[in-house]
């Protein structure tokens, strides 16, 4: 007898009201949407997939992406008046994604952070290598009153053969937010086999789309790379925690 494996899902077939906490949906601020008629398009093609709630989570990096607070919080509003007179109910708000490097310690220092809810903060880290003080800024972080949450662990290549790196990012409170495209192997073979180790070892806490453009919304149309589907549908079912 013969038994043949069974199909792998399609990611987008997993989605339904789905709560949005990572994307670069706000226009012309970083190196996501670069227009409101984008913002609306990537928007159309999310909710086409279940997605219900969206936060923005513009850039913020030292001397590339010098956003700040204010301007966040400005666009945000504008845009969200703007796709409210075109008929969009989706709950739309912006946070940050903050680069842990040198100077974030000030933007702590200097009055509150944009929060994707209440205390809990979406940090990222350079592709190149961790900050040397990494686990100083994220006591930092949490003696500050904020609940960090690193986004993308599994695209840190410098992370991939010692995976016991991940244990310590949880051991010092940092919460992991795993890119939904990384389960079908957007961003490649490597980073989609951690993906699927982390989903395994119940270390992924929240999920996000990531998206910045329209290649990242097309990728929903694949199937996933990973075998375990039920760990993601998991993984997606948490983020009904920022649901509002």
């Amino acid at each position: 007898m013969f038994f043949f494996p069974k199909a792998k899902p399609i990611l987008k077939d997993l989605i339904e009201g789905y709560i949005d906490i990572h994307s670069h949906l706000l226009p012309g601020i970083d190196d996501g949407s670069k227009d409101f008629e984008t913002t609306v398009s990537l928007i159309n093609s999310l909710k086409s997939f279940g997605f219900e709630q969206f936060t923005a989570t513009p850039h913020i990096i030292n001397n590339i992406w010098d956003n700040t607070k204010e301007g966040i919080e400005s666009l945000a509003l504008e845009t969200s008046e703007k796709l409210k007179l075109g008929g969009h109910t989706s709950y739309f708000r912006a946070a940050a994604e903050y680069m842990m490097d040198d100077s974030f310690s000030k933007l702590i220092e200097s009055g509150p952070l944009l929060t994707v809810k209440e205390n809990y903060v979406l940090v990222e880290m350079s592709y190149i290598n961790p900050p040397m003080q990494l686990y100083d800024i994220l006591f930092e972080i949490r003696v500050t009153g904020y609940q960090p949450i690193l986004a993308h662990p599994e695209r840190y290549l410098f992370y991939h053969s010692n995976f016991d790196e991940y244990k310590k990012l949880k051991k010092a409170g940092c919460l992991l937010q795993l890119n939904l495209l990384s389960a079908v192997g957007y961003y490649g073979k490597s980073v989609a086999k951690v993906a699927q180790q982390l989903l395994e070892k119940g270390m992924i806490d929240f999920t996000g789309s990531d998206v910045h453009h329209e290649n990242h919304t097309k990728s929903f149309h694949k199937k996933l790379e990973i075998n375990n589907s039920d760990a993601l549908k998991e993984a997606i079912r948490r983020n009904d925690f920022f649901r509002l």
